[in-house]
């Protein structure tokens, strides 16, 4: 016997996914207007105060837009409701946008840190123009106001268990290394040792690769039905072997599949039973699982007659 029952719920949004849905639209709005702002700041402050770092600073926090775009949409499309042509629903989606914010993270990492070693062996660094103070302050100004929108944008990125948003949110953590890299490279070119600006900016482009590299790698996982993990499934397990009328549980399998987990599950019950009976603990089952493991998009389960 196999029961393979889904909450279907129509077309009418939830409380819950009304809710998250206000909270992604502001999430995209905030973070997309303090970037557009943010980078107008950085690029007035590099031309002014004569710091090239600050203006591709700027531009790395432009492209920050694109990549909060490419999240809410993301995120979005996810959201939507199955249908006859995905009838298990658009969670990929969130694994399609988290892989476009780890390539553009790639480019970017190998970006900053091609410029800055070109810089190092190109030498004559006694032609480079020295940095004015403008281009300090908007270095400050860029590493607290990306942090911030990283925590904020981490905070909610948990609340809707969105893997887009969490990359997101990494890259503005490498917007505000990429501003800390500037910084050091600002303030060593005041003091005299311009090649410190080149030396940041390529050990800033290895924690902007080791972030991509963390991104593409979480994305590839959930678009390919891994696993959740022996320590998930070894709970899972537990949870429902200790459910009444259960005898034991015969295989359990999980696989990722965007933000949400699938379950196929195998379990005995007294094999004397009536249909009906069995049926009822199957749903009674399906229905417990997925009301205490939120993660848990559906459950199918198989009955096998116990002889004990």
């Amino acid at each position: 016997m196999t029961t393979n029952k889904e909450n279907m719920t129509g077309n009418v949004p939830s409380k819950e996914e009304i809710k998250e849905n206000a909270i992604i639209r502001r999430v995209s709005l905030l973070t997309i207007t303090g970037n557009v702002v943010l980078s107008a700041v950085k690029l007035f402050a590099g031309v002014a105060g004569s710091s090239g770092a600050m203006v591709s600073d700027a531009i790395h926090s432009l492209s920050d837009v694109l990549t909060t775009i490419i999240a809410f949409l993301g995120v979005h499309l996810s959201k939507k409701a199955a249908d006859k042509e995905h009838p298990y629903g658009h969670e990929r989606f969130e694994c399609v946008a988290s892989l476009l914010l780890g390539a553009i993270l790639l480019v970017t990492g190998f970006g900053i840190g091609k410029i800055g070693l070109e810089r190092i062996f190109a030498g004559h660094y006694e032609t480079l123009a020295v940095p004015s103070v403008i281009a300090l302050a908007a270095a400050f100004i860029s590493i607290v106001s990306k942090e911030a929108m990283y925590w904020y944008t981490r905070h909610y990125a948990r609340i809707v268990n969105s893997p887009a948003f969490m990359a997101d949110a990494w890259h503005h953590r490498s917007d505000a290394l990429s501003s800390v890299g500037s910084l050091i490279g600002i303030t060593g070119a005041m003091l005299g040792f311009p090649v410190m600006d080149s030396i940041a900016s390529v050990v800033i482009s290895l924690f902007i690769l080791k972030v991509s590299y963390d991104i593409l790698k979480d994305s590839i996982a959930k678009m390919l039905d891994t696993s959740c993990g022996e320590d998930y499934e070894k709970a899972l397990t537990t949870y429902i072997a200790a459910q009444e009328d259960v005898v034991q549980v015969d295989m359990l399998h999980s696989r990722m599949f965007g933000n949400k987990t699938y379950i196929e599950l195998e379990l005995q019950v007294d094999g004397n039973l009536p249909l009906r009976e069995a049926h009822a603990i199957a749903e009674r089952i399906h229905d417990s699982v997925e009301a205490h493991f939120s993660e848990i998009k559906h459950i199918t389960i198989h009955l096998n007659p116990s002889t004990l």
